[in-house]
């Protein structure tokens, strides 16, 4: 696999470790920035809450991403689920969250956020509302930074125009992509493009020509359910075009929430390797094992099921358990 040597990328919460997220660390000798400081859990999946495991990757990836926020400048915010950003409440049940935890990844920051009044659905509109008026009024700077770009020093952070959530028209909004160039070595960060699902997104991301790309690929468990099996099929034939063109190619989230991802990309990952390109997931990166606990949930509650506190607390009202740390 081809490493950069400029720029340090150190993924730290994917679904390939157990937990829904796209956080990424990146380093250059100008700046550090915190990508999408957010995590969370899936609170329904096969009719069953997080298992245990769930709640310790969970914990678990949430200190990584605070330990990684001690030492950046700069926090950016791509769009406002839950998963990319961490709001200014507590939720033990699905985002191990609180106002501290909120302050500490934001408070005296430069926060480089997407827009809440523009491109945005009602619900993000309100969540970025509420960010300003919250964790944003602690930061050290936000900036709304759809379209721009920023110098530190030789190290360039452009984000580009706001692209679809996913299919064309998509109900879930606008998302922002992110271009880290350093010298001769460039990172593209692509979250919750779900492949990309959308041509005008393929052509932007082939368009930067960038060395490492980190992508949202598409969510394979919602084919035919929310989403169809074709546009799930186009997704994944622009895969196949990135890694064509994109030396190592990072591809996490959505599509890691089914166990047989691998099988839907067995020739594409054939493919990029044979002309000496990687497409890896984030645990791969890193060289650590996946672990796909959300897809691997109803597995886990057969194999290890919970105590009865547990199950008691899975139990409580959703208003109770955010208030509530599950008992592990």
């Amino acid at each position: 696999m081809k490493t950069l040597k400029k720029i340090k990328v150190q993924p730290l919460a994917f679904e390939s470790f157990g937990v829904r997220s796209m956080c990424t660390y990146i380093e250059t000798s100008d700046v550090k920035i915190l990508l999408d400081a957010g995590v969370s859990l899936g609170p329904n999946r096969f009719g069953l809450p997080p298992h245990p495991k769930e709640y310790y990757a969970l914990k678990e990836r949430r200190e990584f991403i605070l330990r990684a926020a001690e030492k950046a400048e700069v926090v950016t915010i791509s769009h406002y689920h839950f998963d990319h950003h961490t709001p200014s409440f507590t939720d033990w049940a699905n985002l191990w969250s609180s106002p501290e935890i909120s302050a500490k990844i934001y408070g005296n920051k430069i926060v480089f956020a997407k827009n809440f009044k523009s491109r945005i659905n009602f619900s993000q509109r309100r969540r970025g509302w509420l960010f300003q008026k919250k964790a944003g009024s602690l930061s050290a700077r936000l900036e709304y930074v759809d379209g721009r770009s920023f110098h530190f020093g030789c190290t360039i952070v452009r984000f580009s125009l706001p692209v679809f959530h996913g299919r064309e028209g998509s109900e879930l909004g606008w998302v922002l992509m992110t271009i880290i160039k350093y010298g001769d070595e460039k990172v593209l960060y692509a979250p919750d493009v779900q492949g990309p699902m959308c041509r005008g997104t393929l052509k932007m991301i082939l368009e930067e020509k960038a060395d490492l790309a980190i992508i949202g690929g598409p969510p394979l468990y919602l084919a035919d359910f929310r989403i169809s099996k074709k546009l799930i099929s186009q997704a994944l034939k622009n895969i196949a075009t990135i890694t064509k063109h994109v030396p190592v190619t990072i591809l996490d989230h959505h599509i890691l929430r089914e166990k047989k991802w691998r099988e839907a990309l067995r020739q594409v990952i054939d493919d990029s390797s044979s002309i000496g390109h990687s497409l890896v997931t984030a645990a791969e990166y890193v060289g650590e094992p996946n672990r796909l606990l959300e897809a691997d949930r109803k597995v886990l509650f057969e194999i290890e099921p919970p105590s009865r506190e547990f199950m008691r607390w899975t139990r409580l009202p959703m208003r109770k358990r955010k208030r509530i740390r599950p008992p592990l």
